[in-house]
């Protein structure tokens, strides 16, 4: 069976692979995989959500207690090293890392959709995003199995594609039971600049242990858009009732006027755009 290796990833993933590894001297390779995303998402949470600061920077320091310096000193290299990578093109990086380095079989089998599966889904998708977005301002994309966050990057890119600017009319709300994996979405997503807010819960029992909002999620002041346009959706619905909407459910995911939110609206289809 052929395995991807390091070797035929471009450098920017090569440099991660190799601080990735001198990493791994003293400690497991998924722990350490695990422990950089959350770094990751903790540092650029704690730059924005100042709601979550206090518990998400004492996560911070537990993690960090467990490595020395010159380990620690490796984590925002490597971190640079996705950014450059998302830099020069738009891809799913942290899901093709995921897989280079066989971190799927520490994670009940996970696999990772290919980013050109996902492209095409994305762009069937979004076909009439521009009229929609021409009659409405925006849209919304909700995501109830977000893994690294493919699909939502691939809808945003397909945008891009159409001559749309994504960081302005498009809003995304990713859902993952896993952790790790909405870490490495909220990550992707939040150095893409995708206005989105990632929910670590489960889709279909509604449960939810975390949100997790992106830099152009507060500095777009989505939540206060979201929530005027869903305004604006109830009064219409009182003049003339019409069929019911998924504007409600996303802006109550985006809702960021409280710190804890303890539930999530239940997404009908993957990749739902509307």
């Amino acid at each position: 069976m052929h395995k991807p290796a390091a070797k035929r990833l471009d450098d920017p993933h090569r440099e991660f692979v190799s601080l990735f590894k001198d990493n791994c001297h003293r400690h497991r390779p998924h722990s350490v995989f695990s422990d950089f995303c959350e770094l990751a998402a903790l540092s650029i949470s704690n730059a924005v959500d100042l709601r979550q600061f206090a518990p998400r920077e004492e996560r911070y320091l537990h993690i960090v207690k467990g490595y020395n310096s010159d380990e620690i000193a490796r984590f925002p290299k490597m971190l640079g090293c996705v950014t450059e990578a998302l830099e020069a093109r738009m891809h799913d990086c942290l899901g093709q890392l995921f897989m280079s380095l066989e971190m799927g079989n520490h994670w009940k089998g996970q696999f990772f959709t290919p980013y050109e599966v996902a492209g095409l889904m994305a762009r069937i998708a979004a076909h009439d995003a521009k009229e929609q977005i021409q009659q409405r301002g925006h849209i919304t994309v909700m995501e109830p199995a977000a893994g690294a966050g493919a699909m939502v990057i691939a809808i945003a890119d397909a945008l891009r594609e159409q001559g749309l600017n994504y960081q302005q009319c498009m809003h995304a709300t990713a859902v993952d039971i896993d952790s790790t994996a909405a870490h490495m979405c909220y990550v992707q997503l939040a150095l893409l600049h995708v206005p989105a807010v990632v929910v670590v819960g489960n889709s279909l029992s509604l449960e939810e242990r975390g949100r997790w909002f992106t830099p152009a999620h507060v500095v777009g002041g989505w939540g206060r858009r979201l929530r005027e346009r869903q305004a604006v959706a109830d009064m219409q619905a009182l003049l003339l009732p019409a069929a019911p909407s998924n504007d409600k459910a996303a802006a109550e995911a985006v809702d960021d006027s409280s710190p804890t939110p303890s539930r999530h609206p239940a997404p009908s289809v993957q990749a739902d755009l509307f």
